[in-house]
């Protein structure tokens, strides 16, 4: 069967990927050993994170999150990273981040990436 550019232009993702603080209620995040990052977007199977430390593809990372008081560590693998912003004495990378297991906050029950989530 031939494979049409509307079929590649698919959504391959997942889980639904929430962007705005409101959504996702995610106060800070970093990659350990302590590099901050900021969020771009997050799911319970991956993030997108702006940085100023440049993050390898393919290497093991863990990514710390806070939510008010709950704090959460999320093992996971570098997909790609570019720099998106280039200034004379700092650079911006973008990197994203497929977690190893589910980010807590977003499953449900049975331990399952979860269609809705109530926060």
């Amino acid at each position: 069967m031939e494979t049409t550019m509307k079929d590649r232009s698919r959504e391959r993702r997942g889980a639904r990927r929430l962007e705005a603080f409101e959504d996702h209620h995610i106060g800070s995040a970093c990659v350990r050993p302590g590099h901050r990052v900021r969020l771009i977007d997050v799911s319970s199977s991956g993030a997108l994170v702006e940085t100023s430390h440049r993050l390898l593809p393919g290497t093991c990372v863990e990514l710390q999150v806070e939510k008010g008081t709950d704090t959460a560590s999320v093992p996971g693998r570098v997909l790609r990273c570019m720099v998106v912003r280039l200034r004379p004495t700092w650079v911006c990378y973008r990197g994203a981040i497929a977690f190893d297991r589910h980010l807590p906050w977003f499953v449900d029950e049975r331990g399952e990436a979860a269609t809705q989530w109530v926060i």
